[in-house]
């Protein structure tokens, strides 16, 4: 009996024994799954905080992109003028002022051609069936006065060839063509006072660059050495005044040739238009005969 309670007491406590050492296994388990959670939770939060901090640097970066844009652009618009006017002063005044007035006063005769060539053009069309309406209802008389109620060159020599219809057909050409010359003459004028204006502004600009070498030259003498400065800047503000001179002959030169070209089709308008009025004159003298 004795023997048998110390085996059984052996073997509850060989039990226990093994029971604690278990518990602890589990126990250190649960601990390193806790350690490996914090550590997986650490690890996906300085995650999150680095993706943040891209997003946000990219944002930084795109908003600072879009406002250097958008302030280049301003600056470009807003010293647009202030640069003509730095350029100017740069220039001289005493032949940028010359090249200014070349400019305002060509432009004001370019307009005023325009104007002028845009009013004295006419449907010359419409106009010879309004005439040939006439001639059949109330004759020259009413034919002359359409075209005194027609604005432009073209009513004009119509008027004076219907005036002179009475006589042969080479009174009427005769008439429309010493009324046409005097209309084309009309049209072309102010044109010597534009192509003088287109003339003289590279003139100017360039009489500028040459004073203002000499005045570099005169600096260096001065100076009594070879500045690059000197030679630079000197050199800069001498070629302003050529480059301006230019800028504005050819401003005008566009505007030159345009108004030539409006001449030229008035015209053409004028001649086609004078024969077929020829011919009209000539059908009805004809129709009047028989």
């Amino acid at each position: 009996m004795i023997a048998l309670f110390g085996a059984l007491t052996l073997g509850l406590q060989n039990t226990m024994i093994a029971q604690d050492g278990d518990q602890g296994a589990i126990e250190n388990a649960a601990e390193q799954a806790g350690e490996m959670l914090e550590e997986a939770a650490d690890s996906t939060m300085a995650a999150a905080e680095d993706v943040q901090e891209v997003v946000e640097n990219v944002a930084d970066n795109a908003a600072e992109a879009v406002n250097a844009v958008a302030e280049d652009g301003e600056k470009e618009v807003l010293s647009f003028h202030q640069e003509v006017k730095r350029l100017f002063i740069e220039g001289g005044a005493n032949f940028m002022a010359f090249v200014l007035i070349c400019l305002i006063f060509g432009l004001a005769l370019a307009i005023e051609r325009i104007i002028y060539l845009n009013m004295a053009t006419t449907n010359t069309s419409k106009l010879l069936a309004s005439i040939e309406n006439a001639l059949q209802s109330g004759g020259v008389a009413a034919a002359k006065d359409v075209c005194r109620n027609t604005s432009g060159p073209v009513a004009s020599i119509f008027y004076q060839g219907l005036d002179r219809s009475g006589g042969s057909t080479q009174d009427v050409a005769k008439a429309i063509e010493d009324n046409g010359s005097v209309e084309m003459a009309k049209l072309e004028r102010g044109l010597s006072w534009i192509s003088l204006f287109i003339a003289l502004a590279p003139m100017l600009g360039f009489m500028g660059t040459v004073i203002g070498m000499i005045g570099v030259f005169d600096k260096i003498a001065e100076a009594n050495t070879i500045n690059a400065s000197i030679v630079a800047g000197g050199i800069k503000v001498a070629l302003i005044t050529t480059v301006s001179g230019l800028v504005v002959a050819i401003i005008l030169q566009v505007f030159y040739n345009y108004i030539l070209s409006k001449i030229d089709s008035i015209v053409l308008d004028m001649e086609e238009s004078s024969m077929d009025l020829i011919d009209l004159l000539y059908k009805r003298e004809i129709a009047q005969k028989g």
